[in-house]
């Protein structure tokens, strides 16, 4: 980060980064050690930025890296910033120089930084935009496609005919992920199964149609629910839709481990897939708060796989390619920066299961829940 801006306050890094001021500045101090940036007063400058403080104002500039390729990404985003790291290895050894925006949660934020970007010389774009709402998303197509210089949608998936159709993306195959839980549970022995996902970005909609299409089309679900993760959803559609109805059905708020432990009572439910990653782990250690244990009670599966095996209990993970997505998308735009006519791509990656031990066979010994 510091490399990609040239320099950067630690209480900046800390905030961007989510650790501690303490953490930031140790690490700060061990890179300045290892010859690897500057130290300053509450400021980290890159080697380079420093070299040409130093060199005479005469000095002609030279290489790629004089023009940088803006990389945008949502504010707290961890799932997102390991997408962000593959991206700058690849610039990184392509020589070109980063220039990292983080995007803050108001809505449309994302279209004053990139015009800032340009009007600062970007010579080519790598975004993944929040997108909140459905209206918001759509809102973002017009001016994106209206964009002169190449850019590459990271973890996007623009619908068919719209007017980013024909825009370079590299996103997982969320379907496929949602399947792999799916269809692991019911390996399981599993036929009553519950969804409990966010709302709030293009993701998190994706998994919630995903889940319904998949187990309203399977034969061994006997029963199935969507229920909202989370109350940060600045959704107006945030309630489920048509397709997710045919199940038991959501009850419009977000479910809390307590309203959780009472739908799996009042409906058999015996195992759940849980989005994202923090959610997960708050909505387990409050399911055990109710009495209901996993994987002895209900058998879990997160969604994302960024902190799912810190939890007490280690939660079996479906794990998108965050850090490929990233790379695939950056060598994608390195190529566009050459050849600028190349036809348009849409790329998909597919996830992986990664399995801890949430999950159990229903016929090994369980409590009613």
């Amino acid at each position: 980060m510091v490399r990609s801006r040239g320099s950067a306050r630690v209480s900046d890094l800390a905030a961007e980064l989510e650790v501690s001021v303490v953490t930031a500045r140790r690490d700060v101090e061990e890179l300045a050690r290892a010859g690897k940036l500057r130290r300053g007063h509450g400021v980290a400058r890159s080697l380079d930025s420093v070299a040409r403080a130093q060199a005479p104002r005469s000095a002609p500039s030279h290489g790629a890296g004089d023009a940088a390729v803006a990389l945008v990404v949502p504010e707290r985003h961890t799932y997102l910033y390991e997408t962000m790291h593959g991206a700058r290895t690849v610039l990184d050894a392509a020589g070109i120089r980063v220039a990292l925006h983080i995007t803050p949660q108001a809505t449309g934020a994302e279209r004053p930084l990139v015009e800032r970007a340009l009007a600062d010389g970007a010579r080519g774009l790598l975004i993944a935009p929040r997108w909140r709402t459905v209206a918001e998303e759509e809102a973002g197509h017009a001016w994106l496609a209206g964009l002169d210089v190449p850019t590459v949608l990271m973890e996007r998936r623009p619908p068919r005919g719209s007017a980013l159709h024909a825009m370079d993306s590299v996103c997982s195959d969320h379907w496929y992920g949602m399947r792999l839980a799916v269809d692991h549970l019911v390996s399981l022995g599993h036929r009553r199964i519950v969804l409990a996902a966010r709302d709030d970005s293009p993701t998190a909609r994706a998994l919630r149609s995903a889940f319904a299409g998949i187990a309203g089309g399977l034969e061994e679900i006997e029963d199935w629910s969507v229920v909202l993760s989370a109350s940060s959803s600045e959704a107006a559609d945030g309630a489920a839709g048509p397709a997710e109805r045919q199940g038991t059905g959501d009850g419009g708020g977000p479910v809390t481990g307590e309203g959780l432990a009472r739908l799996l009572r009042e409906h058999d439910f015996t195992a759940a897939v849980l989005h994202g990653d923090v959610d997960a782990l708050m909505l387990v250690q409050q399911l055990a708060d109710s009495g209901v244990r996993v994987p002895q009670d209900c058998s879990v599966v997160a969604y994302d796989d960024v902190v799912a095996a810190f939890g007490s209990t280690p939660l079996t993970a479906v794990a998108p390619p965050k850090a490929a997505v990233g790379r695939v998308a950056a060598e994608l735009l390195v190529q566009r920066l050459s050849r600028p006519g190349a036809p348009p791509q849409r790329t998909e990656l597919l996830p992986t299961l990664q399995i801890r031990g949430s999950a159990q066979d229903l016929a090994s010994d369980r409590s009613t829940v």
